[in-house]
């Protein structure tokens, strides 16, 4: 048997296709190594891998994850996974390679991903030749769930949000500006905590002006600071993965068009296309 892992740093969905390649869908928390060290990640598999998943018959293991992108990183999530899938052979790359071969398959093209966090690369239809690091949380990862809930925090700590949308944010999250301050600075995975403020925005979007600007400010950096980079960019089409990419493609294919760039595909997830792409080319993958 095969499993097959998309890994962000909020959410990971799983694929295994069983000897009848039969597809078994399940999720289980994201792994990001910048934020989870190897015991972390093996306890959390222990306790949310699905007690009925016959872990000793799976002989092969494919696990991308955001995060995975230098050889110290990659080596924490491989110690987890050989030390949970014992029987399998281990190949852990980065999210990035997943959806440039989910969103393009063998074909050479630009990718990324809008979740939690953000990336983009150039791909030559089998591996990434160029890509401009989005610096992360911290300095970067404009675009993403974790950019927007930034602006969205710091909107509501200094009121400027509009009408009574401060007292909506209130009712639903009840944090006040301590609480904010105490996620950030002292508790685990802020970037996680500011992402998840994104769909705010989605569930609110009958404050169309705001919203649209807070959402199209965040795009505008991502095109500015990162898509617009690469050379000869508007030669590719935007192809792209990730919650905040498809909840908000209106958006996005209206910033890409300002920068002179046209939207291929856009998905929420990669793991269907991605299983797609390690059936057909298993030893290419490899």
């Amino acid at each position: 048997m095969i499993i097959i892992a998309d890994g962000g740093s909020t959410k990971t969905n799983w694929c295994l296709l069983n000897d009848e390649q039969k597809r078994i869908y399940f999720n289980t928390e994201g792994y990001n190594p910048y934020f989870s060290d190897t015991e972390y990640i093996i306890n959390s598999l222990k306790n949310n891998l699905p007690s009925d998943l016959k872990i000793a018959g799976i002989t092969e293991l494919y696990y991308y994850g955001a995060g995975c992108s230098t050889a110290e990183k990659v080596d924490t999530v491989v110690k987890a996974m050989e030390s949970v899938f014992s029987s399998a052979k281990v190949f852990v790359g980065h999210d990035l390679l997943a959806a440039a071969r989910a969103l393009l398959g063998v074909k050479p093209g630009f990718a990324a991903i809008l979740g939690t966090g953000t990336n983009t690369c150039l791909y030559n239809g089998q591996d990434i030749t160029l890509n401009i690091d989005s610096l992360g949380y911290f300095l970067g990862d404009e675009g993403s769930g974790s950019y927007i809930g930034k602006r969205l925090l710091r909107d509501y700590m200094r009121g400027f949000m509009p009408g009574n949308l401060q007292e909506v944010f209130y009712e639903t999250y009840k944090l006040n500006d301590e609480d904010i301050l105490d996620n950030l600075y002292n508790k685990p995975l802020p970037n996680r905590f500011c992402a998840s403020f994104s769909k705010f925005i989605y569930d609110n979007n009958n404050y169309v002006e705001y919203t649209r600007d807070v959402v199209g400010e965040a795009f505008r950096a991502f095109f500015k600071n990162l898509v617009s980079r690469y050379p000869e960019y508007q030669k590719h089409s935007l192809n792209c993965v990730g919650s905040v990419g498809y909840n908000f493609r209106d958006i996005l294919a209206e910033v890409a068009n300002e920068y002179g760039m046209q939207v291929g595909k856009i998905i929420r997830s990669p793991i269907d296309d991605l299983v797609n792409y390690h059936q057909a080319l298993a030893p290419i993958a490899k």
